[in-house]
């Protein structure tokens, strides 16, 4: 089985529009460290997915073992990053999913690959999973998820909408 590392802001804005279920048609199953879940469920207990993480039974909470290299990232990323590609390298995932620039630029440095919440949306729609991508992005924009025009646009262009 493929081993699929999740950040926050994916689950988070997954869930924002109903389709956290589309990571369990993609992969089965998802990885989340355990600063990510805290993140999102207990430290977000108001957020949008801390709901929606707690009830999927296809998301695994995993631990990270390195904690002295979690002390070195932790400089320029957030705790949940941090644990994202310590993990990633410990498990040596196929994928991460993650949505911050520095912490993609970091992934890619590891050799990790990397995708985000729009790259799922289009490997969704190429699957048949969704018919459209427009109407997603923009419910993104009104939860507060944060698509530059360009790279909408480029979203968009992909998909062939």
């Amino acid at each position: 089985m493929r081993r699929i590392i999740v950040n926050s802001i994916p689950i988070i804005s997954l869930a924002g529009i109903d389709r956290l279920i589309l990571l369990k048609k993609l992969y089965k199953e998802i990885i989340v460290p355990e600063a990510v879940y805290e993140e999102v469920s207990i430290e977000g207990e108001s957020k949008i997915g801390a709901k929606r993480l707690k009830e999927a039974d296809f998301i695994k909470i995993h631990s990270v073992d390195n904690k002295e290299a979690e002390k070195i990232f932790s400089t320029s990323l957030h705790k949940g990053e941090v644990e994202v590609l310590l993990l990633a390298r410990e498990l040596k995932a196929d994928l991460v999913i993650i949505d911050d620039l520095l912490a993609r630029k970091h992934a890619k440095y590891l050799d990790i690959k990397v995708t985000g919440t729009l790259g799922i949306l289009l490997k969704a729609k190429k699957k048949g999973y969704l018919k459209k991508i427009k109407p997603l992005l923009d419910e993104l924009i009104n939860n507060n998820i944060y698509i530059s025009d360009k790279l909408y646009k480029n979203v968009l262009d992909l998909a062939n909408e």
